[in-house]
């Protein structure tokens, strides 16, 4: 069993830290998507008691609120990177879910001393949007959801999770959803709202739209082994999953190193957030895989 604690320094992202009993099996940073916090790794830290799991919360999310912009994947990428250097952690294996795969794939261009691989759960490869699209509406599109509940207030906690509860993805509940929920939502009644300052995901869209950006940049050049878990299901639970299979056949041919698994009976969501889809990610962890497999 780990022990958790929470990490706060002026200037630094707030982090949960998970700690083993024993001398750790190794150390992952993991690091949460679009509008979450360091809470959806509560599920993962469960199944990798052996290790040590550092998760912040990026730079506007979160007890990282208050770090105001500019945002971007190379941001975050640096802000992981400065927040391992003050806890004198020198090698990772970064796990990175949804937008967090992205930062995931730039912290390895920008800071490659720090990992020898990745592991991507349903993020980390752009986008696919329909032809003549503009790459920023097209995201926005995919996000709208997400953005209209930073704009809401909410009356109460309990009105906050029935929200969440009504959600397609979450038709599983459980009480690591509940504490997720809670941790995200700031403020006072009857005028609470989400931690995630809306700039922060309005920037970061932005950011990884198209193709000139820098997260295509750093596919292009990576040269690691990167393993892509990809939920079978979608951010709303529909059928086909956030990739194509013709989408992520292309992304393959152009970065050699990465490797595709889907894995079934998971949606974008629980991938990462519930028992079946965690127990797949530390599998991950455990064993490195290789092109072949």
């Amino acid at each position: 069993m780990s022990t958790y604690t929470t990490f706060d320094a002026p200037g630094l992202l707030h982090a949960g830290i998970w700690e083993p009993a024993g001398e750790p099996a190794g150390t992952l940073v993991a690091v949460h998507g679009i509008t979450s916090s360091h809470k959806a790794w509560a599920a993962l830290a469960r199944e990798l008691p052996q290790w040590r799991i550092i998760a912040p919360d990026l730079r506007g999310r979160g007890l990282s609120n208050h770090l105001v912009g500019p945002y971007g994947m190379s941001r975050h990428a640096d802000d992981v990177a400065a927040l391992l250097a003050h806890l004198g952690v020198g090698r990772v294996l970064p796990v990175g879910h949804s937008m967090g795969a992205f930062v995931s794939v730039v912290l390895a261009h920008r800071h490659p001393q720090l990992m020898d691989r990745l592991v991507l759960v349903d993020g980390g490869i752009p986008l696919q949007l329909p032809d003549g699209v503009d790459p920023q509406a097209g995201v926005e599109a995919v996000l709208g959801p997400a953005a209209e509940r930073l704009q809401r207030t909410y009356p109460s906690l309990e009105a906050y999770e029935a929200e969440w509860r009504r959600h397609p993805a979450m038709a599983e509940w459980n009480d690591d959803l509940s504490a997720y929920v809670a941790y995200d939502l700031h403020g006072e009644p009857p005028r609470m709202h989400a931690a995630t300052r809306y700039g922060a995901m309005a920037e970061d869209t932005l950011d990884v739209a198209g193709e000139d950006t820098d997260l295509t940049r750093a596919l292009d050049a990576i040269d690691l082994p990167v393993l892509l878990l990809r939920a079978e299901r979608g951010m709303f639970d529909q059928s086909g999953g956030l990739y194509s299979d013709a989408w992520l056949d292309g992304w393959r041919a152009r970065v050699p190193s990465l490797t595709v698994r889907e894995v079934p009976g998971v949606n974008h969501y629980t991938i990462a957030m519930l028992p079946r889809g965690a127990a797949v990610v530390a599998d991950a962890v455990r064993v490195p895989v290789t092109q072949s497999s």
